[in-house]
């Protein structure tokens, strides 16, 4: 099994926000009295990582403060690739064993599932991936046998064949929430004074609409 003090938590923070409006960045928008893009980081303080990277496009958040390093991209062409490239590079120069990834604007994610991911784990060349119980998502943990693939992954979609022949560690769907737009947003919010309509699958806010 991977051991999380041998592994970097590498948090996506670089998005450019363009689904979200003319807001700036999405992840400095207030959601349960803290920046949405704060609460990964909060939610994880307690894990023993080997070391904590931050890719922020700005420094719109203080991810020192929990103890991140911030790698910056603010290249106006980035995409996710870009930024696991440059989380990738770091982690092996920390010489890491292992790398979980998780996106900033997930705010629901929890340490007993990031400590399930791990759990699952079976050595270097791991690739765990959580689930909603249909289909795969970040976070994900992923072995140093496989940072050579990731450093050449381009686009936002790269590691997807990778990430679906790995395995699943199914959660709640609520938790695996990711917010792209002010609709979404919303809808968490309603979702959060009423966490269960998410785990039930007749449910109305259980439906995509």
């Amino acid at each position: 099994m991977l051991q999380i003090e041998r592994t970097v938590l590498l948090l996506l923070a670089a998005g450019k926000s363009e689904r979200f409006g003319d807001v700036g960045s999405k992840l400095t928008t207030e959601f349960l009295g803290k920046p949405l893009g704060l609460h990964v980081a909060v939610a994880l303080e307690d894990l023993p990582f080997l070391a904590r990277l931050a890719v922020v496009a700005d420094e719109a958040l203080d991810y020192g403060a929990h103890r991140f390093e911030t790698l910056r991209n603010a290249d106006p062409a980035r995409d996710m690739a870009s930024s696991v490239r440059r989380g990738i590079t770091r982690a092996r120069e920390l010489g890491a064993d292992a790398v979980v990834i998780a996106l900033a604007d997930m705010p629901r994610v929890t340490a007993a599932h990031i400590q399930r991911l791990f759990d699952a784990s079976n050595g270097g060349d791991s690739v765990i991936a959580s689930s909603d119980g249909v289909s795969p998502k970040p976070p994900a943990l992923f072995g140093r046998d496989r940072f050579e693939f990731l450093l050449g992954l381009t686009g936002d979609s790269g590691a997807r064949d990778m990430v679906a022949a790995g395995r699943h560690v199914v959660t709640a769907p609520a938790e695996l929430i990711d917010v792209d737009t002010p609709e979404e947003l919303q809808r968490l919010q309603e979702l959060v004074r009423a966490p269960e309509a998410l785990t039930r699958p007749h449910s109305r806010r259980y439906q995509q609409d």
